[in-house]
């Protein structure tokens, strides 16, 4: 019996490496993808060019609604270097994932049950901002200004502080991993009290 050329092993073989190579194929497609979507900038990574939208500080006033939770987004909202300073009503529980705010000013602002789950805030100012209820994880606050900022009942998991300014910060019933935990409380601005909050030994 002859057999056909599409039941050849040699077809069989080539189709079969070919599946395997379409199956790796879409998984490096999948982790670029990934990697692509992720705001969480690495200190090695440069940031997008600085959005030269007119009204884009008036974004933060909408914030974002797609996919809160993971910062995901079609577009970032780009408040760098934005002025809000006092403000009591616009930011009160907005979305703000994967916002880029390094070098904006927020200071004496009400952010209570903001979202701003993979936020890059370096260098950003948020003196005695109230994030009572936010959620705040995976943000990076690198070289941010948070003096007397309160964080009560605030998720602060996966977030980093390296070099931030937290003199008189509360940490009033804040959410926060062990390990985050560990390394926030080597902040040596942090005053008594605050570490007393947050449990530091």
């Amino acid at each position: 019996m002859k057999l056909s050329t599409w039941d050849s092993p040699e077809l069989k073989a080539s189709t079969s490496c070919f599946k395997e190579l379409k199956t790796v194929a879409c998984g490096i497609l999948a982790v670029c993808a990934i990697t692509a979507a992720s705001p969480a900038i690495a200190a090695n990574q440069r940031l997008p060019p600085l959005s030269t939208e007119p009204n884009r500080c008036e974004k933060a006033f909408v914030g974002n609604t797609i996919g809160q939770a993971n910062g995901v987004y079609d577009k970032p909202i780009d408040l760098r270097f934005c002025d809000y300073t006092n403000e009591k009503s616009n930011l009160k529980g907005k979305s703000l994932a994967a916002a880029l705010m390094s070098d904006a000013k927020f200071d004496g602002a009400d952010m209570t049950e903001v979202v701003m789950s993979k936020a890059y805030a370096a260098g950003a100012s948020f003196k005695g901002v109230d994030f009572t209820n936010a959620v705040l994880d995976r943000v990076n606050f690198e070289k941010a200004d948070l003096q007397g900022a309160v964080f009560k009942n605030t998720v602060l998991s996966g977030s980093t502080f390296n070099e931030a300014k937290l003199e008189d910060a509360v940490f009033e019933d804040t959410i926060i991993g062990y390990i985050d935990l560990q390394k926030l409380c080597t902040n040596p601005s942090i005053n008594a009290e605050g570490r007393a909050e947050l449990g530091c030994r």
